[in-house]
């Protein structure tokens, strides 16, 4: 059944002269057409035009490598009503450019296309923080790094690792509970770190984040890993 508010738009324009539809057909327009990258999961978001509350409407979605001609469109996001679309598996190549757009239609209006600007996930994708285990051995600890997982595959068919696209620099702090003290433990390209020189009898969490020095970025820090030191 079409939504009320669709139906009431669709008899307003019966009603209106042709210069008072531009001005409905531009409020339509899909706002903020952008695409948002966290480990090279690439989804594209937008928002509701002005005239319209998003459940009434319905969106198609396209996209294209750049310097293609033709849009392509993607099926599971062919009239949908949500604000956004998983294209991860349409920009793979995090070195190449791509483009999104997205089109409104309702009660027999359809808007323009909305094309987001050019978009490179190598370039604006954003990390998340290490996954971190620690081991206590003895009165030291083993830290262990993993960097988060990636929906790109090698040759091999497994899972690409962010270090295949990034020179990326592990740092690792220590926090000791009992004197409320935050120290940098490591901080280099090894995923497997030795912390030692702990205080006996101290209560310890370790947390460790991963920078990007060709970008100056770094991710968020990683949850609190906490142990006792006997």
């Amino acid at each position: 059944m079409m939504p009320k508010h669709c139906l009431l738009g669709l008899l307003i324009i019966l009603l209106s002269s042709a210069t008072e539809i531009q001005p409905a057909r531009v409020s339509l327009t899909p706002q903020k057409v952008r695409f948002q990258s966290r480990n090279f999961h690439n989804i594209l978001h937008w928002q509701a035009g002005s005239s319209l509350p998003s459940n009434n409407s319905i969106y198609f979605v396209q996209y294209k490598m750049y310097g293609q001609s033709q849009w392509e469109d993607k099926v599971d996001c062919w009239g949908t009503t949500a604000l956004f679309c998983d294209l991860t598996n349409e920009t793979l190549d995090p070195y190449e450019l791509y483009y999104g757009r997205v089109m409104t239609a309702c009660a027999g209006r359809h808007s323009a296309w909305t094309r987001t600007p050019r978009f490179t996930p190598w370039w604006e994708t954003k990390l998340d923080p290490p996954v971190v285990t620690i081991t206590r051995v003895n009165a030291s600890l083993r830290v262990l790094l993993r960097p988060p997982e990636l929906p790109n595959r090698n040759q091999s068919g497994k899972n690409a690792s962010m270090e295949t696209y990034y020179g990326l620099v592990y740092r690792v702090f220590t926090i000791n509970n009992s004197l409320e003290k935050e120290q940098k433990a490591y901080e280099g390209t090894q995923r497997a770190v030795e912390i030692e020189g702990l205080i006996p009898h101290s209560s310890y969490c370790v947390v460790a984040e991963m920078y990007q020095p060709m970008f100056d970025r770094r991710s968020p820090r990683s949850k609190e890993r906490c142990v006792q030191i006997p």
